[in-house]
């Protein structure tokens, strides 16, 4: 029998949900829930196969909800479903332990199915979100700025790097910073890290 664990806010929703999953003679809707708030203590008590949970498009952090429960609970398979998907969202998911990703839009049978091969300890990714996380990410930097970046690559200084692209030194300061500030990194090399990851250069 397959355990399952439904986390949903929505009463109705959950309601199908659990009623869907039921009517499956090898899966056992074990605990059913609103928030992440009592899923721990649930999670050890009831040692689920999987955890369905559907992730809201205005869930502040759907990162961190997914890591509670793959701490909690390190052999039961996260079942995330969404509306919508979004690269990072994906690459992070994956990253906390999420092993299968659904679009609430699947069919019942999608969900079942998805549900079973997680239970066998297979990964399940639906094309939406497989798409997504293998298109390159739109590029918040500009043509100069990657020019910029291309040049600190090469462990150049400030000046070198301004003397090349005939710019000032603090007009190649500003840019590393708006760069930084868009991607998100701590210094230059993590930059060109994540510029080259989301192919922005």
């Amino acid at each position: 029998m397959i355990r399952v664990v439904v986390v949903e806010e929505m009463g109705l929703l959950r309601t199908a949900l659990c009623a869907a999953l039921s009517s499956e003679e090898d899966i056992e809707v074990v605990a059913e829930v609103t928030g992440m708030t009592e899923l721990p203590a649930l999670l050890r008590r009831h040692r689920p196969d999987v955890v369905l949970v559907d992730l809201a498009p205005d869930a502040p952090h759907p990162v961190e909800a997914v890591a509670e429960i793959t701490g909690a609970a390190p052999g039961t398979a996260v079942l995330a479903m969404g509306r919508r998907w979004s690269r990072r969202v994906v690459e992070d998911l994956l990253a906390a332990g999420v092993r299968g990703l659904l679009g609430k839009d699947a069919s019942l049978e999608a969900l079942v199915e998805a549900v079973r091969e997680l239970a066998a300890g297979e990964t399940v990714i639906d094309a939406a979100a497989a798409v997504t996380a293998l298109r390159p990410a739109s590029s918040p930097l500009t043509r100069r700025e990657v020019e910029v970046l291309r040049a600190a690559a090469e462990g150049l200084p400030l000046k070198e790097i301004a003397r090349r692209l005939f710019l000032a030194h603090g007009t190649v300061r500003n840019h590393l910073s708006a760069i930084m500030r868009k991607t998100g990194a701590r210094n230059r090399m993590e930059a060109v890290w994540r510029a080259r990851r989301d192919g922005w250069m």
